[in-house]
């Protein structure tokens, strides 16, 4: 264990995080930032909805762009993964586990965001050149003016998955709603209000995925069908694991709960980004980062005075 206590750590070095570290570093603290190397960002092909970049950025290149932000302000990052986060009382700090490494803070912010569901069957080569090349995509609201007048299907099911065809109507006409599984869960209320928006339902179960012509095909009941983007509705899981090792309260659908100044209900710790609200947006993933990095500063600066 090290005999240093650091003034903040931050899990996860996606957007949030990496906005949190370069704040923190520039508030003058001790911080340290561990970073596994799964951020959602690094998949995004052209981010064209990212203010302040109008030809788009690459989402691996916005995350470098970042960390080299941080680390010029002394930010700390080491590619580590976490897996354990509990409150010490007897040092009243948090201890971090990685792997067989302790560290101590005396707050930690998490933002490790969400995994999302992928449809069973695409392995990770196709999924990665499918996501390259626009022909899978996650989020409607980042992208959905790229697939404008395409052929568009939605992997889903339910309130969720009829919701999210519902949102893609705005962009397009051509929709399918394709049931992952057999036969779809759909409500007479649903069901009306896609016939209303003219959008046509499929039956599962979907299978032999491949880049067909430049389009993602697949089987369904109704024979092979190929589109020019595919978007899974099929939620997502919440990396809210360690929150709840430490004793923080989540909601239902596993989201840590936190109050105006992004502190879950144990003190001095503090979540932002995906975890916290799936909205699935870097800019308010940055911007709660801003809050609770200022708030994790204030606290410090009550509890143990911040001098230079």
């Amino acid at each position: 264990m090290s005999s240093d206590i650091d003034d903040c750590i931050i899990v996860g070095a996606g957007p949030a995080g990496l906005t949190a570290a370069i704040y923190l570093a520039r508030y003058h603290l001790a911080i340290r930032l561990f970073d596994c190397g799964t951020s959602r960002a690094s998949w995004i092909p052209t981010s064209h909805n990212h203010a302040g970049f109008p030809d788009g950025i690459n989402g691996e290149e916005l995350l470098e762009r970042m960390r080299e932000q941080a680390a010029k302000y002394g930010a700390l990052r080491e590619p580590k993964r976490v897996t354990d986060l509990k409150w010490n009382a007897d040092d009243a700090c948090f201890l971090i586990t990685c792997d067989d490494e302790e560290y101590r803070a005396r707050t930690v912010l998490l933002a490790t965001g969400v995994v999302n569901n992928r449809p069973d069957g695409i392995d990770d080569q196709l999924h990665d050149e499918a996501m390259a090349r626009g022909l899978i995509r996650y989020c409607p609201v980042c992208d959905g003016y790229e697939v404008t007048d395409k052929t568009v299907a939605v992997i889903g099911t339910g309130d969720h998955g009829a919701a999210e065809a519902q949102f893609l109507r705005g962009f397009t006409a051509d929709l399918t709603l394709v049931s992952p599984g057999g036969a779809h869960d759909l409500s007479a209320e649903c069901n009306a209000a896609l016939d209303a928006s003219g959008i046509v339902r499929v039956a599962g179960p979907c299978g032999g995925f491949a880049i067909e012509g430049g389009q993602i095909a697949f089987d369904t009941a109704r024979g092979r069908m190929a589109f020019d983007s595919l978007y899974p509705a099929l939620g997502s899981v919440v990396r809210s694991g360690l929150a709840v090792k430490c004793g923080a309260e989540v909601g239902d659908a596993g989201c840590i709960r936190v109050d105006d100044h992004l502190e879950t209900s144990v003190p001095g710790l503090f979540a932002a980004g995906d975890v916290v609200i799936g909205l699935d947006q870097i800019s308010h993933a940055m911007g709660q980062a801003g809050v609770a990095a200022t708030a994790i500063r204030n606290r410090l600066a009550q509890t143990v005075g911040l001098r230079r």
